[in-house]
């Protein structure tokens, strides 16, 4: 765009901009809207009263100066709370952000008015990022609620819902391209340049982003900046070097690449600082983007990018669904049609994305969400569209930043609320900076012997022990030549720190059997007595116990596992290895705690969804003696060279038994080898697996 268009367009949305900023002012005194519904919408003006004063004082700084520059640490950490205030636990139940209580006051509209109130909070982080457009948009947005509502006649709730749709609709394009832009770009250095440029010893700078900053936020950074510069440095190290030997493993060509995704959580800046200067010297540029902020860019609840606390998860839980109110074909292929501008118009910047680099956190009391039958849902037909929608934009992203090209890497570290104590705090994540940098040359070792046992055979058998009913039999690729081939990678820590595990793609016809588990946590929800029943490798059958009716059960599955597809294929079995982190987790009581990247570590665990290999099938993976990876590919993922449509789900849920919950895995054929009896390791060579139960 040229710079007198640009310079017009950026006038133009400003005085957009501030039409709808006194507008909104006006409607703080003002009494048309009728009861019931007039609370809502002055309420609602009162908080985009509060979005708009900060993006107002944003605009009056000084080249160099900072937001709450003359603030106090207490007076910011209120101002935060009252951003927030409204849709947190002790509030919930009277907040318009929960579709139960909206459905109640302000019935028949309560859907359509609560949905609103969601998109509207975004105005936050368009505030704190001086982001007018955003900014501009949800405010008319607003505006046309609010002015069908002081017409003579109240508007049906298909003219309120036509007026949410509309607006999904008009600015998918421009919000779509933005995200993407974020993705991909450096300049875009919103939150690098809080990181880079703040003192983080003054804890007054988690709040310049405008997200939610709770006390593992704050008790976090705090942690930190009691460690020196040398232990920070070598937990960023392992994180760098985690990424680049992904591309070393894999044989692709980091030099090729100029940029990497950083995503985290408040609080580990001066960790992710010094990792910005080491990926720096790799020659990499670092791209960190908020979580979605507008709808059209979200998916249910689960949030990537850069983040801070979460003031209610079941807040966040009742709006997974709030895209059914927009969801239909003319929706999808216009989303679809706006990526496909989007990274054609950054290709560039695409060709050169290396993939991310993530830092996750855990510790937070695990979450059971309640239903609320008053909240959005997906319509059978809906569920299939988005299930279309994102297979196509996997395809899309794929042919831009290509998967045999691009790596990522994974770790993960505490929060405070892991621990009743500071004391126990330090004391846990001390152990989970030892776990996460383990002696992977001892564990290739022993990892070794476990590929070569499971390699003499083409069957697995895993039975669970006590309570746990689980009984599958996996069936492993054939190999040609057992000298060159192997069907398990060695998994040391590079792209999923911590070290410990053995994994690999089964052949799907004859895989079958029960999964059990008595209680896991899976991308940040709780499920219990989970059961799902494989039939020629595929989910046929599922349930769990989170609730007393059996169909909420069901859909919870079919949600938060199996993301609304019919069936769903054992992508990946595995045999964790890391006993120290399962001790560990029995000795500080955080096992139902950890996350997925720990916990897979921890016993043998199985993902359902796409292999671990997808979208890179075709690149050769060896391990470190030289045999190549010959199982990347399922009778699905193969279906890519005929119709990438039916090749990927977009998912990958990974399942695990601990060790106690264990009978035995053991080999089938002429010769039977047991890897693991009564949860404990007996095949020779891997001895040293049991030494942590003994101490």
């Amino acid at each position: 765009m040229q710079k007198g268009s640009l310079k017009s367009l950026e006038k133009l949305n400003l005085e957009r901009y501030e039409l709808a900023k006194d507008r909104i002012h006006e409607i703080t005194m003002e009494e048309q809207v009728p009861e019931p519904y007039r609370d809502f919408f002055s309420g609602t003006a009162d908080f985009l009263q509060m979005t708009i004063q900060i993006l107002e004082e944003k605009r009056k700084l000084e080249p160099g100066q900072s937001y709450g520059e003359g603030e106090t640490l207490d007076t910011l950490s209120r101002q935060n709370q009252k951003l927030y205030e409204d849709i947190q636990p002790e509030n919930y139940k009277t907040s318009y952000g929960n579709p139960a209580y909206a459905a109640e006051v302000l019935d028949p509209y309560g859907k359509e008015l609560s949905f609103l109130y969601a998109e509207l909070r975004g105005t936050i982080a368009y505030a704190f990022e001086k982001k007018i457009w955003d900014m501009t948009v949800c405010l008319e947005l607003f505006l046309e609620v609010y002015f069908a509502f002081t017409a003579e006649e109240l508007p049906t709730p298909r003219e309120i819902r036509d007026i949410l749709y509309w607006y999904v609709n008009d600015y998918c394009q421009p919000m779509v391209e933005d995200r993407i832009r974020v993705s991909l770009d450096p300049q875009a250095d919103f939150a690098a340049k809080i990181i880079m440029e703040q003192d983080l010893e003054d804890l007054r700078y988690l709040y310049l982003y405008g997200e939610y900053v709770s006390s593992n936020e704050l008790g976090v950074a705090k942690f930190l900046n009691s460690l020196s510069q040398e232990e920070i440095d070598s937990m960023a190290a392992t994180y760098t070097e985690g990424y680049r030997q992904g591309f070393l493993a894999t044989r692709k060509d980091l030099s090729k690449k100029k940029t990497v995704n950083i995503r985290y959580t408040l609080g580990f800046e001066r960790m992710v600082r010094s990792a910005i200067l080491q990926f720096e010297k790799m020659g990499l540029k670092p791209t960190i983007y908020r979580a979605a902020t507008h709808i059209v860019n979200k998916r249910q609840q689960h949030k990537i990018g850069y983040l801070g606390g979460s003031a209610n998860l079941q807040y966040e839980y009742d709006h997974r669904g709030d895209e059914a109110l927009f969801l239909d074909g003319d929706f999808v292929k216009r989303k679809l049609r706006s990526m496909q501008m989007a990274y054609e118009k950054y290709q560039a910047l695409a060709d050169v994305h290396g993939g991310p680099a993530c830092i996750e956190t855990f510790g937070e009391k695990p979450f059971s969400p309640a239903a609320c039958e008053e909240a959005l849902s997906l319509s059978p037909h809906q569920q299939k569209l988005r299930v279309e929608m994102d297979n196509e934009a996997g395809q899309i992203t794929n042919r831009y930043i290509k998967g045999e090209e691009r790596s990522f890497t994974i770790i993960a570290y505490p929060v405070p609320e892991i621990a009743d104590t500071w004391e126990d705090f330090g004391e846990i994540f001390g152990e989970i900076v030892k776990i996460n940098t383990l002696d992977s040359r001892l564990y290739e070792k022993i990892q070794q012997k476990i590929i070569l046992a499971l390699d003499s055979s083409q069957w697995v058998r895993i039975k669970g022990k006590g309570e746990n009913v689980t009984d599958l039999k996996i069936h492993l690729h054939s190999l040609e030549d057992i000298k060159k081939q192997t069907n398990f990678e060695n998994c040391v820590a590079d792209v999923n720190i911590p070290v410990g595990e053995v994994f690999t793609s089964p052949v799907l016809e004859g895989t079958n059997g029960v999964l059990h588990v008595s209680r896991v946590y899976l991308n940040g929800l709780l499920f219990q007595n989970l059961k799902l029943t494989f039939t020629d490798g595929l989910v046929t059958d599922y349930s769990c116990s989170n609730f007393e009716e059996e169909e909420e059960n069901r859909k919870y599955i079919e949600e938060n596992i199996l993301y609304h597809h019919e069936k769903l294929p054992m992508g990946e079995f595995a045999i964790g290895t890391n006993t120290t982190a399962y001790v560990a987790a029995a000795k500080y009581q955080i096992g139902d705690k950890l996350p997925i990247l720990i916990a897979e570590k921890m016993g043998p665990h199985f993902a359902v969804g796409d292999t671990c290999y997808s979208w890179s099938e075709d690149t050769a993976v060896f391990n470190p003696d030289g045999r190549e990876i010959i199982a990347r590919d399922n009778e699905i993922s193969v279906l890519r060279k005929d119709d990438l449509s039916k090749a990927y789900y977009g998912c990958h849920t990974d399942i695990t038994i601990p060790y106690e919950e264990l009978e035995s895995i053991r080999t089938m054929g002429e010769q039977e080898i047991s890897i693991i009896e009564d949860g404990r390791f007996v095949l020779e060579g891997t001895e040293k697996l049991n030494q942590p139960f003994e101490c």
